[in-house]
């Protein structure tokens, strides 16, 4: 499963080897590795593959860290779980905390109620073609 959600963020977010701007004009490099003051990373220069994909690992796990605290245990379906993470990997935790409805319908294992609650948001208009894919496989999740 994680190898599946992995291969999925990627497709997401494509891949650069070099600092470009993401949708809301963030500086960000490799998979939609958002840069911060402590990166490294100058504008202009190219930085190897190897370095880049070990950024990914880093960035995933904390997003998949993120999805365990952020669902306090709840017993979801496998596919939920890795939609949680990939929200996280591209919102971070301040933007899907916020989510306050969709997480108690997925606490509730209500995986519709939960999909419609992504539909209804800023991030959906932001990203829809992601958005409703993620959604499509909240909607499908059995427990």
């Amino acid at each position: 499963m994680l190898e599946n959600v992995k291969a999925r963020i990627k497709a997401h977010e494509g891949f650069n080897n070099r600092v470009y701007k993401d949708s809301l004009g963030k500086d960000t490099i490799g998979y939609g590795h958002l840069i911060t003051k402590t990166d490294p990373f100058v504008e202009g220069e190219y930085y190897d593959t190897a370095t880049l994909e070990n950024l990914f690992e880093q960035d995933f796990q904390i997003a998949f860290d993120q999805a365990d605290q952020l669902l306090a245990g709840a017993q979801v379906c496998e596919d939920a779980f890795g939609v949680i993470v990939e929200m996280l990997f591209q919102l971070g935790y301040g933007g899907v905390s916020k989510f306050k409805m969709m997480l108690n319908a997925l606490q509730n294992h209500d995986y519709e109620t939960a999909a419609q609650h992504m539909l209804n948001s800023e991030w959906h208009r932001q990203t829809p073609k992601r958005c409703e894919e993620l959604s499509n496989i909240l909607k499908n999740c059995k427990d």
